[in-house]
């Protein structure tokens, strides 16, 4: 008999809430991307304050340069451990329908890392606030709502898109070393990420974040640039189905 996704997305649920490893990223996502952010608003704000590179919001989201590469794991640890010591047949042999099976485990990564994101937001911009003193930005402001709101999709993008990777290569490891280079090395060698003009805009990390941006220059927005993301996060989700759907298990 066919399961039903409802108890699929169960099972996923608990599997995934039940493995300490997974919570640790949880936690540690939230850890360093607010202890981070924390640290560049108590230290860059004072030296870029009434330059034209000082952005409040930029600053108050200082940490998710590295709290994205911690996403970037969560959804890599969730789609590749099902493959480690053949566990992937028995999780075909219970649920036949493998697109409801990868749907469901889509669904878990992407449900728990924007929750952890919206927290992490929430904090980011409120606990920085009085770091930062004159020019910072709180809920009352639009922009500081679009601002933890697009800090929870970004990282959830970025979670999915390292599952479709990690779904193509069965590896978390071989994830990692795929998708680091090009959303941290890559954009840095590029520079700064509130400067437009280039092709680099459009790479997943760069236009993503342009939504953590208080005014955002070039050809991207902040919605749009989130928009760019995930196609990126489409394409790797569609990549990785496509690989699960035609290959044994």
């Amino acid at each position: 008999m066919t399961m039903t996704f409802t108890p699929v997305l169960r099972s996923e649920w608990i599997k995934a809430r039940s493995l300490p490893s997974l919570n640790g990223i949880l936690v540690l996502l939230f850890v360093v991307t607010v202890g981070l952010s924390l640290l560049g608003s108590a230290t860059l704000a004072h030296e870029e304050k009434g330059t034209a590179d000082f952005d409040p919001v930029l600053l108050s989201f200082f940490g998710i340069n590295f709290g994205q590469v911690i996403a970037i794991a969560f959804g890599a640890a969730c789609a590749a451990g099902p493959y480690r010591d053949n566990g992937m047949r028995v999780w075909l042999t219970a649920v036949s329908r493998r697109g409801r099976l990868y749907s469901a485990n889509l669904a878990v990564i992407g449900a728990l890392t924007f929750a952890a994101g919206l927290a992490t937001g929430v904090i980011c911009l409120l606990a920085g606030r009085p770091l930062i003193g004159d020019g910072a930005i709180g809920l009352d402001d639009p922009v500081g709502w679009r601002a933890v709101l697009g800090c929870a999709v970004y990282l959830t993008l970025m979670a999915l898109m390292a599952a479709g990777v990690a779904t193509l290569l069965r590896s978390s490891a071989a994830t990692m070393g795929v998708l680091i280079p090009l959303v941290l090395m890559l954009s840095f060698a590029l520079g700064d990420v509130t400067r437009g003009g280039s092709v680099a805009e459009f790479l997943p990390d760069r236009a993503g974040r342009q939504v953590l941006v208080y005014d955002p220059t070039g050809v991207l927005g902040p919605w749009t640039g989130l928009a760019v993301t995930a196609c990126w996060a489409a394409a790797a989700i569609g990549v990785g189905w496509m690989a699960l759907r035609r290959r044994d298990s």
